[in-house]
């Protein structure tokens, strides 16, 4: 027998009779500790020293500040590690476990019309809304060193996070003037790259731009409408020229491409900015561009108008009132006083609000057309009437071409759309005949909140007083005809300022040369479409959303510098379904603009020739019914119809590459809705 296995029987009993040693050893000595008293005392005087070190640590247990400092690691540690595998890894990867999951993904429209043959034809002019457009630094204060030509909206936002105080500074405007504070120079970036992502990985136009470049358009064939979106609309020519600017480049596209017009695609609040430059363009010098009556005959083809909020959103409205929507207002219930607080020095609700409100555009979001479009006391055109409403106005007969089901995002039960503000859901079911709404703009503003002028961040709140608060609240409901009142009465330099740039009514005679004024050129209740019978006007809209359409209020808590106005949150319907959720009244449409906004001008108000279309411009409607994303790889989605993403929606996007490249209205297929647009439009009671 070999030396090896000797050893190794050697080492094995020599290693169990240690181990069984040892363990008589400690049975022993345990069992002796029992009949000696004197281990127990020379164990305590071990412990005396020993159990207060053993104790501080395993007593300890976690604070909420340890797991939330722990949580946020986490989540930070898993976003760069993500990040990094993201710009890391080849790009056909992700692309693989996509299609690994879904199947083989469609082409972009851009590609699949490429396939068919389309190719770039029209020159595109793409307008930009609010918010969506970067703007940048050409002279600041001191706070601001280092910033010269650098971004301070859109992009990383890197310098909000780093000094908020004097961001919000640069990025608001003057109270007075509306336009820049002294030393303060921000101007929009200019460029396709002005508005293509709104921050890093968040698109805006950045799909439509690479889907048009994919059947053959370059920058010299497409052409972004830069402006700064916080000026009122008169004010980007008066300070930037950007009016001037929009008619010279179109000009140019137009004799660069062989004299074809050109195909303009507003979003958002971009709508009613370039229907104020159609106004201006053919109004004589000094006052407008000096065009004449024929320039967008000879220049546009087709306006392809996206999430267009032609008669404004009631968005607006909780904005000014409260600097609140849907979401901030659930935001604030999960949270209480905490947006209210001075965190860091920066009282976010009071600075938000002061900001907002020198931003002059803004106020071409508020309802347009009082409540003969968006319903009065006891009706509202989206609703099987509560009251008799309106008598019907003239209607040119139009047939619905939806194929599918109608959209329907909630239960109408018991709603009222026509009270946009309601102090308590009380006020909000109630017949306007079973209660009296006492007059609020003859109550006095004499008695001040207490210390109001110590209040660091001024708002026209601090010199209403109880008495004018309590004066709002007890008025219990607003409609679109009295929310202006309102607003007059809670800020009135702020409106005053507003209402000398935009205007809200129904014209009664649209040749009274009153409407020669600038600031009826965006409402198209108070103007005329150019004469332009060759032209056509689309509106698409996304629909199938939970949009706001009105909201119930309360006075919140009396103190010194708060906003004393309130989204009631703890307010729900009656049922799970309800339109009532939070203290918000929720219709149909793209999240951020109501259907019968988006759709009723082109549904009747321009519908064959009417006052408002003289010409006889032909007009279409193409809804998209929200699709969610089937999986977290397809982002956004590609079937959306929410207000933003909807530019990257692929039907839409085919339907403006198609007019694009030379296809027309009737070539599309003509009007396509999926919801009553055209059975609301017919209870506006508007004369044409």
């Amino acid at each position: 027998m070999s030396s090896t296995p000797l050893r190794f029987y050697r080492s094995y009993l020599g290693s169990k009779t240690m181990s069984f040693l040892r363990w008589r050893k400690v049975t022993d000595s345990s069992k002796s500790r029992i009949f000696d008293p004197s281990f127990d005392k020379e164990d305590d005087k071990k412990n005396q020293y020993k159990s207060p070190q053993r104790r501080s640590y395993s007593s300890k247990k976690w604070s909420c500040w340890d797991n939330c400092c722990w949580f946020i690691g986490v989540i930070c540690s898993v976003w760069w590690f993500l990040l990094f595998l993201y710009n890391a890894m080849p790009d056909s990867i992700p692309q693989y476990v996509a299609m690994a999951i879904t199947g083989p993904l469609p082409d972009p429209p851009g590609v699949k019309l490429r396939k068919e043959g389309l190719t770039a034809n029209h020159p595109v002019v793409l307008v930009p809304g609010i918010v969506t457009g970067g703007l940048e630094l050409w002279e600041g204060r001191q706070c601001a060193e280092g910033l010269l030509g650098k971004r301070l909206w859109g992009g990383s936002f890197g310098e909000f996070y780093k000094r908020p105080l004097c961001w919000l500074e640069h990025i608001s405007l003057d109270n007075e003037t509306g336009f820049d504070p002294s030393g303060i120079r921000v101007r929009p970036v200019a460029g396709l790259a002005a508005a293509d992502y709104f921050a890093r990985g968040y698109f805006v136009w950045a799909v439509m731009i690479s889907n048009l470049a994919h059947i053959g358009y370059e920058e010299k064939s497409l052409y972004m409408a830069a402006y700064d979106w916080r000026l009122s609309f008169q004010n980007t020519e008066v300070r930037d020229q950007s009016l001037t600017r929009i008619k010279s480049d179109i000009e140019l596209l137009v004799a660069t491409h062989d004299g074809k017009k050109v195909v303009v695609v507003p979003h958002s609040m971009g709508v009613q900015y370039f229907l104020h430059f159609m106004k201006w363009v053919e109004t004589p010098a000094p006052r407008g561009g000096g065009g004449g009556s024929d320039w967008c005959a000879r220049h546009i083809k087709a306006i392809v108008n996206v999430g267009a909020p032609f008669l404004g959103s009631p968005k607006s409205i909780a904005l000014h009132f409260s600097i609140e929507v849907r979401d901030v207002a659930n935001l604030r219930a999960q949270a209480p006083g905490l947006l209210d607080k001075d965190v860091f020095g920066l009282q976010t609700f009071k600075h938000l609000m002061r900001m907002f409100r020198t931003w002059d555009a803004t106020f071409s979001m508020v309802p347009k057309g009082g409540e003969t479009i968006w319903g009065g006391l006891d009706w509202s055109p989206e609703i099987d009437n509560l009251d008799d409403g309106p008598k019907k106005g003239r209607n040119i007969s139009i047939h619905n071409t939806s194929e599918n089901s109608k959209s329907c995002v909630c239960n109408t039960k018991g709603v009222n759309y026509g009270r946009l503000v309601s102090f308590g859901k009380e006020w909000s079911e109630t017949h306007s005949s079973k209660f009296e709404r006492p007059d609020f703009k003859n109550v006095a503003k004499g008695d001040e909140l207490a210390n109001s002028s110590n209040c660091d961040i001024w708002l026209e709140y601090h010199e209403m007083g109880k008495k004018a608060i309590k004066a709002v609240a007890d008025h219990k409901v607003y409609t679109a005809g009295s929310i202006l009142d309102l607003l007059h009465y809670v800020a009135p330099k702020l409106m005053a300022r507003g209402a000398s740039h935009f205007s809200y009514g129904i014209a009664d005679n649209l040749d009274d040369p009153k409407y020669e004024h600038y600031k009826y050129w965006s409402n198209p209740l108070e103007t005329k479409l150019p004469n332009a019978p060759d032209m056509e006007i689309y509106s698409l809209y996304g629909v199938g959303l939970s949009t706001e359409r009105g909201y119930i209020y309360k006075v919140a808590s009396p103190s010194d510098c708060h906003i004393p106005f309130q989204i009631d949150t703890s307010v729900d319907g009656d049922s799970e379904d309800s339109c009532l959720k939070g203290g918000v009244f929720s219709g149909d449409g793209d999240e951020t603009v109501p259907v019968i906004s988006a759709g009723f001008m082109c549904a009747k108000g321009w519908r064959g020739k009417t006052r408002f279309n003289p010409s006889g411009i032909r007009t279409y409607i193409r809804e998209y019914n929200h699709a969610p994303p089937a999986n977290l790889l397809e982002g956004r989605g590609t079937q959306s119809g929410s207000h933003v993403d909807l530019l990257g929606n692929f039907a839409l996007i085919e339907d403006v590459l198609r007019v694009a490249a030379g296809d027309s209205g009737e070539d599309l297929g003509g009007d396509r809705v999926y919801t009553d647009i055209f059975k609301w439009s017919e209870r506006i009671n508007l004369q044409l």
